[in-house]
């Protein structure tokens, strides 16, 4: 029996009634999406041997080659409130990297100011790498167990407490102490943040608002280049009156979030916790239904969990190393002036938001692995006038390097919730992403230590190394490390964010109680993509079964 388009109908597989369907297929993503006994849909590598995976690696590369929607259709299809919960999200994650990128912009004038070396402050930068995970761990599990909006809220007043603090700093350990901070609450960020985006949204939408979404982290570089021309330096204050700036917008972002209630697929998650309560399921309560939720997670998918984070090290390398030297670059070895390096980078950063944008789209139409493998190896056709056209016509290469790059960063929000347990997606989300990062902020040591071989010298002896060839050395080792793990991942497109598909949460609580908690949730809402309206408790907004679902949540103390 074929199951309805995942993008036309909703999920595939809705079926809480027990109906006999044995173990079925549908297409989904080029591959085999399995619909089990009971009518819910499993992962395409479901049941399958370590010798069948390994097959299905090279034949589920084929593009899906999904109808190509009109982008416009997509966007209308999206709500007023998804829209509220999308652009909250990328508001946020775009100052989350203007603030990170304030101390990278004003590296000089702190160090004039704290009489210290450049390399000295940035120690601030590296401490704010090393920390995101620990952001990432406490505020993904508060989010996943007491709601998006809260941590949400948090996180937003610690960046306005953080670079007020910085901007106040009057020594070098005060200023070391905000940043150190500044990297918990960075970290906790990304997985709130693209929850709250991407998983209410039309499935068919995700691909196109996930590439979206990841560009906001480019967009907040763009901005903070222009603030930082425009502020820094400019009055008595010096680098000051940046930081003080970068503490206001969030006040903004902390007030329209307060505007919005709870994710539609957090209150699925939360009223089976709740309804797990009242029927007498859990005897513990709701944590204690939440943390048998992540020992099944943990049990039964330790390995995607390790698997995302060697995924998202790849991913952060290709960043940090087509990135954090190539300024440099342009200045110490192709003499490029400072307006002709900030030309360049914004460039640069252009193509990055389109590569985003696009790729992200087309992911929907061809799948998420075969999207990122075709940028990976476009992004290393164009290694080498990336790094050693010393012309202005590079220009043109480091914006469609980015775009590549980026390109295939659009894919990734998206991808890794799609491979997340769903009552653990925020905590995976965020934790793998900064864990990965936190891998390659060695990637600076390791190009330092190949450019040993390739000096850089002039009439008065060496002054640096040769940074074209270290970046194409380096970028070209990241590229075949990214498209063999890519290669060798699962994929799961299209995949239902419902609770009712979600596996780990039916052994949990079981299949009556998901039953019973779908219909509580739809309740206070029209089904998928529709307006919910509250009615006082805060839970609002079911997408649930097929949309069919409807009934009324009762309140548990």
């Amino acid at each position: 029996m074929a199951s309805p388009d995942p993008e036309k109908a909703g999920s595939p597989g809705h079926g809480l009634g027990g109906m006999d369907h044995s173990h079925q297929y549908t297409e989904n993503n080029g591959m085999n999406t399995i619909i089990d006994e009971n009518g819910h849909e499993q992962p395409p590598h479901h049941g399958m041997s370590i010798g069948q995976y390994v097959k299905t690696r090279f034949t589920t590369l084929k593009p899906a080659m999904r109808p190509a929607p009109n982008p416009i259709r997509l966007l209308r299809m999206i709500t007023g409130r998804q829209w509220a919960f999308f652009g909250v999200a990328f508001f946020a994650w775009t100052w989350d990297a203007f603030d990170f990128f304030t101390v990278s912009l004003t590296v000089e004038e702190l160090a004039k100011d704290f009489g210290k070396t450049n390399t000295d402050i940035t120690w601030g930068i590296t401490l704010v790498l090393m920390l995101r995970s620990i952001g990432a761990i406490s505020f993904g599990i508060a989010a996943d167990r007491y709601g998006r909006k809260w941590p949400f809220v948090v996180n937003n007043l610690l960046f306005i407490v953080l670079e007020l603090g910085t901007a106040f700093s009057q020594t070098y350990s005060q200023f070391l102490a905000c940043r150190a901070l500044f990297g918990i609450a960075m970290g906790g960020l990304y997985g709130n943040a693209a929850a709250t985006a991407l998983e209410d949204l039309p499935p068919a939408a995700r691909g196109l608002m996930s590439g979206l979404l990841q560009q906001g982290y480019a967009f907040g570089y763009l901005l903070a280049t222009a603030f930082a021309r425009g502020l820094v330096n400019t009055t008595s204050h010096g680098w000051r009156p940046l930081f003080w700036f970068g503490a206001c917008p969030p006040v903004l972002i902390i007030a329209l979030r307060l505007l919005l209630p709870e994710t539609e697929i957090y209150e699925q998650h939360a009223s089976v916790r709740r309804t797990a309560r009242a029927n007498g399921h859990d005897k513990g309560g709701v944590s204690a239904t939440f943390l048998r939720e992540g020992k099944v997670a943990i049990k039964k998918h330790w390995l995607i969990l390790i698997y995302l984070v060697l995924l998202m090290a790849g991913f952060n390398f290709m960043s940090h190393g087509s990135q954090d030297l190539y300024p440099t670059m342009l200045r110490s070895q192709y003499s490029f002036s400072a307006n002709a390096v900030t030309v360049t980078q914004v460039v640069a950063n252009l193509g990055a938001m389109s590569g985003g944008i696009i790729v992200g789209f087309a992911s929907q139409i061809f799948g998420r692995r075969i999207s990122i493998i075709v940028m990976c190896i476009i992004g290393g056709a164009l290694l080498y006038p990336y790094t050693f056209i010393s012309s202005k016509r590079l220009i043109a290469a480091a914006f469609f390097e980015q775009f590549a790059v980026q390109g295939a960063w659009g894919v990734i929000p998206i991808h890794l919730m799609e491979l997340s347990p769903g009552a653990f997606r925020t905590f995976v989300v965020g934790t793998s992403y900064q864990l990965g990062n936190l891998v390659s902020s060695a990637s600076s040591t390791i190009e330092s230590t190949i450019g040993e071989r390739f000096p850089l010298e002039n009439g008065g002896g060496k002054v640096g190394y040769e940074y074209g060839k270290v970046i194409c050395i380096f970028m070209g080792c990241v590229y075949v490390y990214t498209i063999l793990l890519t290669f060798v991942g699962p994929e799961y497109l299209g995949r239902s964010f419902d609770v009712s598909e979600d596996e780990d949460v039916r052994e949990v609580a079981g299949e009556e109680v998901v039953r019973g908690a779908v219909i509580a949730s739809h309740m206070h809402g029209h089904g998928h993509g529709g307006d919910a309206e509250g009615s006082g408790s805060g839970s609002e907004g079911g997408e649930g079964v097929g949309g069919k679902a409807q009934g009324k949540e009762v309140e548990v103390a």
